[in-house]
């Protein structure tokens, strides 16, 4: 677990997953962790979204403290989960301690 700011300037923290050798895991994969440990350490922006609204700007302008922004999502439903602007998974809302997370509920695997 490690602590920092991304670019924005706002707080993040990130947990690091005990990985083992499961049944998701490709057994071809191209890239052995000894070849990927030069990016290890390269900065990702992650971002969890609730949903998303459109209007227009006059009712933009018109929301004040109180108003309720509806979005496009049923209570319930997942979430996206976007690095660097590309969806990777969909997860759950959760409490942890006091602030929230994320559960993971799909991958999404890239079409190359």
């Amino acid at each position: 677990m490690s602590n920092g700011n991304d670019p924005g300037g706002l707080p993040f923290e990130t947990h690091t997953a005990d990985r083992r050798r499961g049944e998701d895991e490709d057994p071809n994969a191209s890239h052995s962790a000894a070849e990927l440990e030069a990016v290890f350490d390269v900065p990702v922006r992650v971002s969890a979204v609730l949903g998303r609204a459109r209007m227009n700007v006059h009712d933009l302008l018109r929301l004040a403290p109180g108003a309720v922004l509806e979005l496009d999502r049923k209570v319930g439903e997942a979430i996206d989960i976007f690095v660097n602007d590309r969806l990777v998974a969909r997860g759950e809302v959760v409490l942890v301690e006091d602030k929230l997370g994320v559960t993971m509920t799909e991958i999404i695997k890239a079409e190359r």
